[in-house]
């Protein structure tokens, strides 16, 4: 459907005024976000889901001004029929891209969700993403439905070489075979979904975390592995601080005589974070990483004070107020680093491209979706960790307390999988890769390509035209 969405969506920009293409923008994102999101309202009712879509879509809006400026001053700047065939679509992927990427780190960090890029991991150009990252997708995506666009404004259908921009773009895209990475081996991962009450509603007693994580393990516990893997918080208490918890972890460790991945969250001082930990028996833990971007309005409060005071009852839901963790996400299981993600991490860019920096040759992802049960956000969070697999090159486990988990190889494939809403665990032979594909190398330069090189873009294409517009026009 992302190549009705789109050119819908360009079409209607064309020829309109910076307010009318703010409205048209915003309708647009209204419709998208309402219903992508729409797991936010799972048990929190409508006002977090109305207010993430509407902000969304707002944003939406003000990034529909710049396309329709492009689309008025491209035409104008570079007359001819070869640039609207051939810049004015480049300007455009440009900008939508921009505007993902503003959406992405604007407010409090952003929420990337939804792009355009990872429609592709079910899509034609799914090995694309090795080469040049979920951006480079996304604008690809958008450059051939506004080439095609143009192709069917400029109306010179018997002129053949009108198609051969979209044609040639098509043809590269879904032709390109995925980058290769280089096989090292494997490792045998176990992973749980324990199924237990992770949610913020949900009732539970002191310890049914953790009980849960170990009943589940338990099918498991006698097979052969290098390492156990259990999701973001599989574990109610700190095991750095809670001995008991701690005395558990080492015994079963010690059982199946490998070291396990962890998470919970752990104090230090009066600061709280999301805490990722390699844990050994007796030793504890031996490597950790907290999580990067904790999730505003739902793992802090931003300028909690303000919004307090405009919804109280929500707000004060949210007690804890973790802190961005700054630690390289890899941790080192003997010679192998793996690299890590916790739930909404997988999403952003930055911490993909550290892990694969870090050296990653295997991806674990650890997750919670016990607040959206009942919806499709597991399945779009899978989405991306299939889209990141591919693009780095790398397997992913992607664990999560209440489903889907999946294990998933490099080429995004599904190799192991736990469904959702059943407590289960599996032992899978995953892959490990080095090599670092072309999207981690070129990942960072092509956003700054798409940010300031759209811009610049347009900028010179509305100088130009007031330029060449005539004295009483600039008047």
């Amino acid at each position: 459907m992302v190549f009705v969405a789109i050119p819908l969506a360009l079409v209607s920009l064309i020829g309109r005024r910076a307010g009318g293409a703010f409205l048209v923008g915003t309708a647009y994102g209204a419709a998208f976000f309402l219903v992508n999101v729409s797991f936010t309202a799972r048990y929190l009712g409508p006002v977090p889901w109305l207010a993430l879509s509407v902000l969304e879509a707002v944003l939406t809006g003000a990034g529909a001004i710049l396309i329709t400026w492009a689309y008025r001053w491209v035409p104008q700047a570079l007359r001819g029929t070869w640039p609207r065939l051939t810049v004015l679509p480049l300007l455009v992927a440009g900008l939508w891209v921009l505007r993902e990427q503003w959406v992405g780190t604007f407010p409090y960090g952003g929420f990337p969700w939804g792009r355009v890029g990872v429609t592709q991991v079910n899509g034609p150009f799914a090995s694309l993403l090795s080469w040049i990252g979920m951006s480079g997708v996304g604008f690809v995506v958008v450059l051939l439905c506004a080439a095609a666009i143009e192709y069917v404004r400029v109306r010179r259908f018997t002129d053949i070489r009108t198609a051969v921009p979209v044609a040639v773009v098509a043809v590269i895209a879904f032709a390109m075979p995925a980058f290769e990475t280089t096989a090292a081996g494997t490792l045998r991962i176990g992973s749980v979904q324990g199924n237990g009450p992770a949610g913020y509603f949900d009732q539970r007693t002191r310890g049914a975390l953790l009980d849960a994580q170990l009943k589940a393990t338990e099918a498991i516990a006698d097979d052969r592995m290098d390492l156990l893997v259990w999701p973001e918080g599989g574990i109610d208490s700190d095991p750095t601080a809670n001995r008991t918890t701690a005395a558990a972890l080492d015994t079963l460790s010690d059982r199946i005589g490998a070291p396990l991945l962890v998470n919970a969250a752990t104090a230090r001082g009066d600061r709280y974070f999301n805490t990722s930990m390699l844990w050994e028996p007796e030793k504890g833990v031996v490597a950790s990483y907290d999580k990067i971007h904790p999730v505003p309005f739902g793992e802090y409060v931003p300028d909690r004070p303000f919004f307090a005071a405009l919804a109280p009852d929500l707000i004060n839901l949210i007690q804890r107020e973790y802190t961005p963790g700054t630690a390289e996400p890899v941790v080192e299981l003997g010679d192998t680093p793996i690299g890590l993600a916790i739930c909404f991490d997988v999403i952003y860019d930055d911490v993909v491209w550290a892990a694969s920096d870090g050296g990653a040759q295997v991806y674990v992802y650890q997750t919670n979706n016990a607040d959206f049960r009942g919806t499709d956000e597991n399945l779009q969070q899978l989405a991306f960790a299939r889209a990141r697999a591919i693009e780095t090159g790398r397997a992913v486990v992607n664990i999560s307390t209440v489903g889907t988990s999946q294990v998933i190889a490099p080429s995004g494939d599904v190799i192991d999988g736990i469904a959702a809403d059943i407590a289960g665990a599996m032992v899978t032979e995953v892959p490990l890769r080095t090599g670092t594909t072309a999207a981690m190398v070129l990942g960072p330069a092509l956003h700054a390509v798409f940010a300031w090189g759209s811009l610049l873009a347009l900028l010179g294409a509305g100088l130009a035209a007031r330029l060449r517009a005539p004295r009483r026009e600039r008047a």
